[in-house]
C-alpha cells in the first residue's frame, strides 16, 4: 500500500502530533479526508477539521475507526494511561509511536500483538524539514517500515535504523532544534555586544545559518570541508575558530550526554 492510499490516524494534535498531520496533508502525500484525528484539546484539531480530516470525539471512538497507521504522539509520560483503554482496538494492528524514551519492549507490553514502530522526529517537520529515526519492532513487517518511511520522508529525512541507536538520534537530533536555536541567539548576542541593531544582527545571522545548512545539503559536502574553505589562514575567521572551537565540541558532547541521561530517566518513568 502505499502513503496516497493510506489512511491516518493520529492521537495527540499539540505540536509534534499536529505538526506531522498538517505536513502530510501539506505535502499532499494524504488527502485530508484520510487523516482521523483526536486530541482532548479541540483547538489542536480545528484547522485540521476545516481542511477536511475527521475528528473523532474519543480515544476509543479514533482506536476503533478505520485507519492503516495510528500515530501515538501523546507525552511519555501519560501514554501508559491513554493507551490502556484502547489496548484491544489496536491488536494486530500499525501502531507508530513517538514518544521519547518508550522503548519497544514497553510499547509492546502495553499494546500485545500490535505491529509497533518506534519513530523519533523533530519540530523542523512542520516546515517539512525535519528529521526522523524509525526503528520496527519485531512484529512490523518490511512493508509496514516502507510505508512509515514513506509517510515521514514527506516531512523530511527519514531513516530506518536499530533501537539502539534511536536513543542516540534523540539526544541529537530531536534535540537539536533547540541546541541551533540556542546557537542562533547566542551568535546574534554577541553581535548585539559588538555594535549591531538586534533585529538586524538576527536577521543576518538566521539567513546565514539558512544558506549554509542549504548549502551542505545541495552540494553533500563536508561540514569540515567547508569550515576550512570559508577561513583564510590567519584570518579573523580563523581567529574566532580557534576561541569557539573547544567551547562548541565540549557543549555539544555535554547536551547530548545530558539529552540521553534524561532519556533514561523518561525510560524508567522518573
Amino acid at each position: 500500500m502505499g502513503a496516497n492510499a493510506t489512511s491516518v490516524g493520529v492521537l495527540g494534535c499539540g505540536s509534534m502530533g499536529g505538526a506531522i498531520a498538517r505536513g502530510l496533508v501539506q505535502s499532499k502525500t494524504l488527502d485530508p479526508s484520510r487523516l482521523v484525528l483526536f486530541d482532548p484539546d479541540s483547538s489542536c484539531t480545528e484547522d485540521l477539521a476545516e481542511l477536511g480530516a475527521q475528528i473523532m470525539s474519543s480515544a476509543e471512538e479514533l482506536a476503533k475507526s478505520a485507519w492503516d497507521v495510528l500515530v501515538l504522539a501523546v507525552k511519555p509520560q501519560i501514554l501508559p494511561d491513554v493507551v490502556a483503554p484502547i489496548a484491544g482496538h489496536l491488536a494486530g494492528r500499525l501502531v507508530v509511536s513517538i514518544a521519547a524514551g518508550v522503548n519497544l519492549h514497553t510499547l509492546e507490553g502495553l499494546l500485545p500483538s500490535a505491529r509497533c514502530v518506534r519513530v523519533m522526529p523533530n519540530l523542523p517537520i512542520q516546515v517539512r524539514s525535519g528529521a526522523t529515526a524509525i526503528a520496527p519492532g519485531p512484529l512490523a513487517t518490511g512493508e509496514d517500515v516502507s510505508l512509515v518511511q514513506e509517510l515521514f520522508h514527506a516531512l523530511g529525512s527519514a531513516q530506518v535504523m536499530r533501537e539502539d541507536q534511536l536513543d542516540a538520534e534523540g539526544a541529537v537530533v530531536s534535540c537539536g532544534p533547540a541546541y541551533v536555536a540556542l546557537f542562533i541567539d547566542a551568535l546574534t548576542r554577541a553581535g548585539v555586544r559588538a555594535g549591531l541593531p538586534a533585529a538586524v544582527c538576527r536577521d543576518m545571522v538566521e539567513a546565514t545559518v539558512l544558506g549554509v545548512a542549504q548549502t551542505l545539503l545541495e552540494t553533500g559536502e563536508h561540514p569540515r570541508s567547508y569550515l576550512e574553505r570559508v577561513t583564510s589562514p590567519g584570518g579573523t575567521t580563523a581567529a574566532g575558530l580557534y576561541q569557539m572551537e573547544p567551547l562548541v565540541m565540549d557543549a555539544a558532547y555535554a547536551a547530548v550526554d545530558a539529552a540521553l541521561a534524561r532519556t533514561q530517566e523518561l525510560a524508567g518513568g522518573k
